[in-house]
């Protein structure tokens, strides 16, 4: 007897008939044996909902407190599909992630797991139940209620099938599987039967909202497959998994781009150590990630710093980096809200000479100003104007010709 972990996105739980339709698909595979424990997120967009809920109550509510009223969204959508298999005549019940055992630090809203303690679910697969758990949720020590962040099930369906040593985590949602490029974007996007966890994890990291990065790297630190696929139709998805792939020709497996970037500029900041500690200290205690940093040459001992940031954190960082700005000396703090990233990705491109011309060529023959760099072994991104983003997505999906994956 298997044990699998499925999870089901929002889309795929919108409302009672395709809760009814998710229900039917987890029957199937318990009727083939298996040991089912299921996660799901909040329906539709209720997440959505409850945030602008909360801000007309409050435009800045308290983040223990809108953790509490987020985390009730899981508990509505795993409530209902347990009643769902009930009525099929299966064995159901629905946890919290509390009494699932996700344990998790602190940090409201952006919460990270410590552990899984699965005593519970374990007790209730031994009395033959399919168990469903609310997924974005878990308890701290002091038994507050956190929120993992968004496209936090993905993470919780990983963390449990590593916890439960499932065979396989299974991520339903509403796209096929892994493309080559958003197939919103590009028609001629092609799905990849399977990818490394490394090429998924930036693909992911960089605008693929297929996956949530956090999941990928969890699954890539146990080594737990996991496959991608709809909820609507039974074809096979993409597996994400650590066997190496043959080298093939073209070392590009995917486009991702981002539209949520930010760009700040500390403009003649003095060229003196402790200098970037100063700037950057605070944003890390703030809990906003940096990307991209660049530092022009000194001139006179003069530089300009420029980073670039979450477009969602653009607000909470200014106020952070405007008076350290002016305590060091520097001319000013200036911040774009209208760019986004464009990446290619692929194992191997760092040590093939020709990708990154190709890349810059694709984008300069469409006229597409390249404003930053940034690479990685696997990856190679150019911050961009969003305006431009469709564009570029396509030309770099025909200049690598993913359309013949």
């Amino acid at each position: 007897m298997s044990l699998i972990v499925q999870k089901y996105g929002g889309s795929s739980v919108a409302n009672a008939e395709r809760i009814q339709n998710v229900a039917r698909r987890i029957a199937k595979t318990k009727d083939k044996g298996n040991q089912v424990v299921v996660v799901v997120s909040a329906m539709g967009d209720t997440t959505d909902e409850l945030i602008a809920l909360a801000r007309q109550i409050n435009p800045q509510p308290d983040e223990r407190e809108l953790d509490v009223l987020l985390s009730t969204g899981e508990i509505v959508s795993s409530t209902l599909l347990a009643m769902a298999l009930v009525k099929l005549g299966y064995k159901a019940v629905s946890l919290s992630g509390a009494q699932a055992g996700i344990h998790t630090d602190a940090n409201h809203s952006r919460a990270r797991i410590l552990k899984v303690e699965p005593k519970r679910i374990h007790k209730e697969l031994e009395k033959g139940n399919i168990v469903i758990v609310a997924g974005f949720q878990g308890i701290t020590d002091e038994m507050d209620i956190t929120t993992l962040g968004r496209g936090g099930s993905d993470t919780t369906a990983v963390a449990l099938a590593i916890a439960l040593k499932a065979r396989v985590c299974e991520i339903y949602t509403d796209v096929e599987g892994v493309f080559t490029a958003d197939p919103r974007l590009v028609l001629e996007a092609r799905q990849l039967p399977d990818i490394g966890y490394e090429e998924m994890l930036e693909l992911a990291t960089y605008g693929a909202k297929v996956m949530h990065h956090r999941a990928v790297e969890l699954g890539g630190v146990y080594n737990m497959p996991i496959l991608v696929a709809s909820s609507f139709n039974e074809k096979p998805g993409s597996l994400i998994h650590g066997g190496a792939s043959m080298e093939v020709r073209n070392k590009v497996r995917g486009i991702a781009h981002d539209v949520n970037v930010a760009k700040i500029t500390v403009v003649g900041v003095p060229d003196r150590p402790g200098i970037a500690a100063a700037i950057f200290e605070p944003l890390a205690k703030a809990n906003i990630s940096v990307d991209t940093i660049v530092q022009n040459a000194s001139i006179n001992n003069i530089t300009d710093l420029t980073f670039t940031v979450a477009r969602s954190d653009l607000n909470k960082a200014m106020p952070l980096i405007e008076p350290v700005a002016k305590s060091i000396g520097a001319k000013e703090c200036v911040s774009d809200a209208t760019l986004a990233k464009v990446s290619i990705i692929g194992t191997g491109m760092v040590n093939t000479p020709g990708y990154a011309a190709r890349m810059f060529r694709a984008l300069y023959e469409r006229d597409i100003n390249i404003q930053l760099i940034t690479t990685s072994e696997i990856r190679i991104t150019c911050i961009i104007a969003e305006d431009k983003v469709r564009e570029a997505v396509k030309a770099l999906h025909t200049a690598f010709e993913l359309e013949k994956v």
